[in-house]
């Protein structure tokens, strides 16, 4: 048994062996380039729907000097491979978790978020280049897929060890490799990332299964996520031999109940707001792949699948239904397909599945927002031994203290962990710099059978800078989910691509002796101490209103005339009031007017200065007179 466990730890340490080209010599290219579009949908338990898009182009390039014509590659990803040196890259944007324990595994494996690593080799290539090269890829692709990640560098990126493998070939075996990882937790994906990411497929969204990818159908889903994938694959011995395979998957997970059907019956026009309108005209392959045990055998198809399709892996048999679309749509006229998924009526027996082999789960402990305990679970139903390596990068805002690492392990059927502390078969520590490096921890372990394994380790969180916080402080500060990898004997629930593979059927009947697993933890949320910014606007409140009640005043005082009126003597007993206040209005009435001309008043109810050339007209008139007897005398 101690052979066997070196044995597995050994191959999961080592690096990861040059990939066989037999298909790339095997393969006969009719063109230059070619184009698959397939879809796979596998109900899972729980009323959940589960829709894998996977679209792959291959480019067989040679040996050229430069990749900048192409025909269905897209050019910004050819020019990226060659200005930047990489030779392998992978993002990720994902909105919701993954349930591990009751859907399985994926086909492709995310995070939450945005999550992007990339390998890089070239002649003469140093570290520092390397960094500055890493910093300039993420920037091109957060402009690509209109996401952020421009904000990766150096201060949220690590350089893993031993959790990644490459799986990409190049000519030269003198050249080194470097690898860069990075997450942003806080990244939302909306409708601005699943737009520019159909941009990069030959048919775009006009035609072909990226038609069943509406906005306001995907981003309505428990889990969605939008994935690329690109490598180089050269042929050491033959220089003219040479692939670039670029993979955009989109993995969907549809909640039955959510869709407001009163059944469990569901279609694709259902569970896409439409049909299928045809295939897309670049393709060379156009297939649905739909599963029909397990959970799907409760469900009739309608219409029947052209044909069905076995595959065994590690010992475990999943059956799929083919519709190949290319000879659905090879008849003329305009048409919509559409498949429904039919259950049987009054039967609502819904079968358990097994948890898969290994799953994760990740926590904090403790109380406060100075210190806690980052906690993650790792808990192996498999009745053998696992080797189990696990990443974490900690940002610089949260210390970890790498005395405090602690494991221990329990019994499955226990709810406590025993004192009982399992050895570190590999330790890797990269301790952080405030506001310059992250924390970076790699352990390796064996996971006993039938049991869990807790590791803890304590923390400390800081203070930031008023510029630092983001504008909802208060919703607080992400971690990055935990990346753990291993090696399963068995394939039960297991459904990821081969190596060596490009195509969803390459997985079918593919049985080997291990098989390469990595999967994700939840992000964590901790809470720092935060100022109360909500101080400066109550501040800026109250100033504002004490200003506006004494402009007001001053402006008046400032500007206005002030004329003292003399007040009189109103007489104190009410009829003498009401009295004296009708004979004034009669008295200004009558003053009002003079003939037959009425007089304008002032707003404050007084006539205007016309009263007194009013007055001066008798006194002008004899005068007048007497100047005319003046004149006749």
């Amino acid at each position: 048994m101690t052979t066997a466990l070196a044995f597995l730890l050994l191959l999961l340490f080592t690096p990861l062996a040059p990939l066989a080209l037999a298909q790339i010599h095997q393969s006969q290219y009719h063109t230059d380039e070619q184009f698959h579009e397939e879809l796979v949908v596998r109900p899972l338990a729980g009323d959940h729907v589960n829709t894998y898009f996977q679209f792959t182009t291959r480019w067989h390039y040679g040996n050229r000097n430069n990749l900048y014509h192409t025909q269905l590659t897209p050019r910004v990803i050819a020019e990226i491979l060659q200005t930047y040196d990489v030779k392998e890259l992978h993002i990720g944007l994902t909105q919701g978790l993954w349930r591990y324990e009751t859907w399985g595994y994926p086909i492709v494996e995310a995070t939450g978020g945005a999550e992007l690593w990339a390998w890089f080799s070239s002649p003469n290539l140093t570290s520092e280049d390397v960094d500055k090269q890493w910093m300039r890829l993420a920037n091109v692709f957060s402009g690509v897929l209109c996401a952020s990640l421009n904000f990766v560098d150096n201060t949220n990126s690590i350089a893993p060890k031993h959790i990644f493998r490459p799986q990409f070939m190049h000519l030269g075996n003198q050249s080194q490799q470097f690898v860069r990882y990075s997450t942003l937790p806080r990244e939302i994906v909306c409708t601005e990332n699943l737009t520019p990411w159909k941009k990069l497929l030959p048919c775009g969204s006009a035609s072909g299964l990226a038609t069943l990818l509406n906005s306001g159908y995907v981003h309505n889903t428990k889990y969605h996520s939008l994935g690329v994938k690109v490598r180089t694959l050269c042929d050491s011995s033959d220089p003219d031999n040479c692939i670039v395979e670029l993979t955009q998957t989109a993995n969907l997970v549809y909640d039955l109940k959510l869709l407001e059907q009163s059944s469990t019956d569901f279609s694709l026009r259902r569970l896409f707001g439409m049909g299928l309108n045809g295939y897309c005209e670049l393709a060379t392959s156009s297939n649905i792949y739909v599963q029909r045990n397990e959970q799907g055998e409760r469900f009739q198809l309608v219409p029947q699948p052209q044909h069905e399709l076995t595959s065994t892996v590690g010992g475990y048999t999943v059956l799929y239904g083919v519709y190949d679309i290319q000879q659905l749509f090879a008849g003329p006229g305009a048409r919509l397909f559409n498949i429904a998924w039919v259950g049987a009526k009054g039967n609502s027996n819904r079968e358990q599945t097994l948890p898969p082999p290994l799953y994760a789960h990740r926590y904090l402990l403790g109380n406060g927002q100075k210190r806690g305990r980052i906690a993650t679970e790792v808990t192996n139903t498999h009745y053998e031994p696992l080797p189990v390596v696990l990443m974490e990068l900690v940002p610089w805002y949260v210390h970890a203290y790498l005395h405090t690492l602690r494991l221990r392990s329990k019994p499955q059927h226990l709810h406590e962990c025993s004192a009982k502390m399992l050895k570190f078969q590999l330790l890797h520590y990269a301790p952080g710099k405030q506001r310059e490096l992250p924390t970076h921890l790699e352990i390796g372990f064996v996971l006993p059978a039938q049991s869990s394994a807790l590791i803890t380790i304590e923390v400390d969180y800081l203070l930031l800078k008023w510029l630092e916080y983001p504008p909802d402080a208060n919703h607080g500060h992400y971690i990055g989910a935990a990346v753990i990898s291993s090696q399963l004997p068995i394939g039960r629930n297991y459904t990821a691509l081969p190596l060596e593979g490009h195509l969803f059927k390459d997985s079918f009947n593919a049985s080997r002796a291990t098989y390469l697993l990595t999967l994700r933890t939840e992000a964590l949320i901790v809470s720092l101490p935060t100022p109360d910014f909500s101080m400066p606007y109550n501040v800026i409140c109250l100033a504002c209103t004490v200003v506006a009640l004494a402009f007001g005043p001053i402006h008046s005082v400032a500007t206005k005339l002030i004329i003292v009126e003399r007040q009189t003597t109103m007489p104190r007993n009410l009829l003498r009031k009401l009295f004296h206040k009708l004979t004034n209005r009669a008295g200004k009435r009558s003053t009002d007017v003079v003939g037959d001309q009425p007089l304008k008043r002032k707003p404050d109810g007084e006539p205007e200065a016309k009263v007194e050339e009013v007055k001066q007209q008798p006194d002008q008139a004899e005068s007048n007179q007497s100047c005319d007897k003046q004149a006749s005398m």
